[in-house]
């Protein structure tokens, strides 16, 4: 597994901001049974950063506290079983990892969150980056059964790491 954690925010976060984001990937992958090594990438900014990025990617003119980039295309979330058939578009040639995608989290909103929803910042951040895994194996929350399975597969992975409000 490759994980790839680029900090461009002039904020600081006072946790090991690598350990917990690797720790929940791996935790996120093994959950949703990824047979495959896998690469991510994860981009830490801060709202004026996610700002620019939301606007220039999704035309929404705001913040938000995690966006993801999936670099597979599921027909059915978490099936990882066709994407051997085009290995080209999903797999490194050179490390034969699983190119999942990129995760852009805002460290502002890391800290917002936690203090909004009274729990630790590594508890904030553990979560973005499980909920922004779910996006990258195929999950969303779009319709209401989606959004409440995923929201028990965020609970569960963050359970199995220790990762509690």
């Amino acid at each position: 597994m490759t994980v790839t954690v680029e900090y461009e925010a002039e904020e600081k976060l006072d946790l090991p901001y690598e350990e917990i984001i690797k720790n929940v990937i791996e935790e996120s992958l093994d959950y949703v049974e990824c047979p495959y090594d896998a690469e991510v990438n994860v981009l830490l900014t801060d709202n004026a950063g996610i700002h620019q990025i939301n606007l220039d990617m999704r035309g929404i003119d705001n913040p938000t506290d995690v966006l993801s980039f999936p670099m597979c295309d599921f027909e059915t979330p978490g099936d990882f079983s066709h994407l051997e058939e085009t290995p080209e578009e999903y797999f490194d040639p050179d490390t034969g990892e699983l190119l999942m995608g990129d995760i852009v989290i805002s460290v502002d909103k890391v800290k917002e969150q936690a203090e909004k929803y009274g729990h630790s910042q590594t508890r904030e951040l553990a979560f973005l980056v499980a909920h922004s895994m779910l996006h990258l194996s195929g999950y969303d929350h779009m319709e209401d059964d989606e959004r409440i399975q995923m929201e028990d597969m965020q609970r569960e992975i963050l359970e199995r790491r220790g990762y509690r409000r």
